[in-house]
């Protein structure tokens, strides 16, 4: 059986977020956590309160045991971004885009 949970519109860029997320996919929920718990990163937070709440989804919304979830799927997306602009030379004006990001994971019992 499969249970998912989001993070939705993350205030950071999907780049940064997807080096935490590959470093969980394919472990048990238990040891990504875990490993979530020593990545001194701020997405690494993100994606371990997003773990959390697809471990509380399986276990009191299907009965699941924590003990046998997997991490199948773990994947940082793009979202919308954010389009500012900067001051530049001779009266001109330069963009800033700031990117956000969907957090989704994926747990099985397989």
């Amino acid at each position: 059986m499969h249970v998912q949970a989001f993070l939705k519109n993350f205030r950071m860029s999907p780049q940064k977020v997807r080096e935490v997320v590959r470093q969980i996919q394919g472990l048990s929920a238990l040891q990504a956590k875990h490993v979530l718990a020593v990545i001194p990163r701020k997405s690494a937070r993100a994606v371990a309160k997003t773990l959390d709440s697809a471990i509380a989804n399986a276990e009191n919304n299907n009965g699941l045991k924590a003990e046998n979830l997997i991490v199948r799927e773990a994947l940082a997306l793009t979202a919308g971004r954010l389009k500012r602009m900067t001051p530049k030379a001779r009266g001109s004006a330069g963009p800033i885009i700031k990117r956000n990001s969907h957090i989704k994971i994926i747990l099985s019992d397989q």
